[in-house]
C-alpha cells in the first residue's frame, strides 16, 4: 500500500510539473512573438523613405 501512495505522489509531481512547462512554453512563445512584431515594424519603418522613421 505504501509503494502505491509513493508511485501516486510520483504521478502528481510529474503531471503538475508538465502543466507548469506547458504555461511556460506558451509564455515564452508569445514573448518571441512580440519581439519578432517589434522587428517587423521597425524593418517597415525603416524602408518607407520616411526620413526620421528609421
Amino acid at each position: 500500500m505504501r509503494t502505491n501512495r509513493k508511485l501516486l505522489a510520483v504521478l502528481l509531481l510529474s503531471m503538475m510539473a508538465t502543466l507548469g512547462a506547458c504555461h511556460t512554453v506558451d509564455g515564452m512563445g508569445k514573448d518571441l512573438e512580440s519581439a519578432g512584431d517589434s522587428i517587423q515594424d521597425t524593418a517597415h519603418d525603416c524602408t518607407d523613405n520616411v526620413q526620421g522613421n528609421c
